[in-house]
């Protein structure tokens, strides 16, 4: 099909008839990767040069919370990959290849390691901010993928690196594209710092409410500890053969709960061959609670998940373990107390550890709960709560969208479809 006026065809795709096309190599001054010092992580420091690895490389964001540190000396035995300010990193190697970022103050003048290459452009050709966002970009990322031959992604070596293939508007549009760009960005990281106070305020209210440490306006009544077992009674879930999946009765599985706060009829269910006894003995109803009873990790044992309805001819699988209450907890407390760090700490220290962590109904039955008698107390706690959480869904949910424009915005800018200049 021929391009529309004021476009051509290139082996870059179509692009704007003013911008040219081009190859990496042709406009950096360097691309080259780093080393690992010689005793390896023995070597890291708690302070110094910054030594950057694949790690800390983000999609567009540098990760610095583990950053390693070298000294002086050894910094001295490579200085040849010493970074300098708006550098370009290219992750090479691993499962992490194709993720770039650019260079900033924190790392400047610090090492990178042979997993990361260093692209440092020809400001006057290429603007490294554009670059970073080329190579996030559908366009970059199908280059990096051409390179990776079979799937295996073992790593992208420096000549394929200087062959990619670039469109190249002007340098004044370069910056406009990276401006326009870098403010999308900086309103994705508004919104993640944002989202992360809120989640810290959440937390503490959690720690203050929960443990009746502050109390709501207008409730004075006595809390009480009691065990588990004296709330409520537990039940392992349903164990059957691998011929009885996939068809006959809903079947809650252990991963249609993990992380998941609340199921319901609108909840997506697999399938098992329960006959009307057991759809008896391993029911749910409407404010039933289920336990995560074995995980890989130790953070994932004992998840709970809350029955907003009765689920009739459902049953639940062995690795969960129902818990019915006796009714001295309100409906809404319940999708919260359990999830208390507190509570989630000692729940942790009471599981064994095999192959998995696991945790049994007796561990479980002997857990303490701190909960006020009154139930209206129980439940204002929850409204507290939840209506924290709803502010958070929707704080999340203005930054994915953000990050669905930004990318809807990378394809139209880097490809020339929509101008700034």
């Amino acid at each position: 099909m021929k391009p529309k006026p004021g476009y051509k065809q290139t082996d870059v795709g179509v692009i704007p008839e003013d911008w040219d096309a081009g190859r990496l190599g042709e406009k950096t001054t360097k691309v080259g990767s780093g080393i690992t010092p010689t005793g390896g992580e023995r070597v890291y420091k708690q302070e110094g040069r910054p030594f950057l690895r694949s790690q800390n490389v983000g999609w567009g964001t540098l990760i610095l919370d583990d950053i390693a540190f070298i000294d002086d000396a050894t910094h001295a035995t490579f200085r040849d990959t010493e970074i300098e300010s708006d550098d370009v990193f290219l992750n090479i190697t691993g499962a992490s290849i194709g993720r770039s970022a650019v260079a900033d103050s924190r790392i400047q003048r610090g090492n990178v390691n042979q997993h990361v290459c260093i692209i440092r452009t020809d400001p006057a050709q290429l603007h490294p901010r554009f670059l970073n966002y080329f190579l996030l970009s559908t366009a970059g990322q199908r280059q990096i993928e051409s390179f990776q031959a079979g799937g295996n992604r073992q790593g992208l070596n420096f000549g394929q690196i200087r062959s990619f293939l670039l469109p190249l508007p002007s340098t004044p549009e370069q910056h406009s594209i990276a401006g326009a760009l870098s403010d999308v960005d900086a309103l994705i990281g508004a919104l993640d710092q944002l989202i992360g106070k809120k989640r810290d305020l959440k937390q503490a209210a959690m720690q203050q409410l929960l443990t009746g440490q502050t109390r709501l306006p207008g409730f004075h009544g006595e809390w009480q500890v009691k065990r588990l077992g004296e709330l409520g009674k537990f039940k392992n879930g349903i164990n059957k053969g691998n011929q009885d999946f996939g068809h006959g009765f809903p079947f809650v599985n252990l991963m249609d709960v993990f992380g998941v706060p609340t199921v319901s009829s609108n909840s997506s269910f697999g399938f098992v061959n329960s006959s009307a006894a057991e759809r008896e003995l391993f029911k749910l109803n409407k404010g039933d609670v289920l336990f995560v009873c074995s995980s890989v990790k130790p953070k994932g044992v004992g998840l709970t998940t809350l029955v907003c309805e009765n689920l009739p001819n459902t049953v639940f699988s062995g690795f969960l373990v129902r818990f019915s209450d006796d009714g001295q907890l309100a409906f809404e407390f319940k999708e919260h107390c359990f999830i208390l760090p507190e509570f989630r700490n000692r729940l942790i220290a009471s599981s064994t550890v095999s192959a998995n962590t696991n945790i049994n109904q007796h561990a479980l039955r002997s857990l303490e709960l701190s909960f006020p008698l009154d139930k209206r107390e129980q439940t204002a706690i929850a409204e507290v709560l939840s209506n924290m959480d709803a502010e958070l869904a929707a704080l999340e949910q203005r930054r994915d969208k953000t990050r669905a424009l930004k990318q809807g915005m990378m394809q139209e800018l880097l490809t020339g479809r929509t101008r700034l200049i």
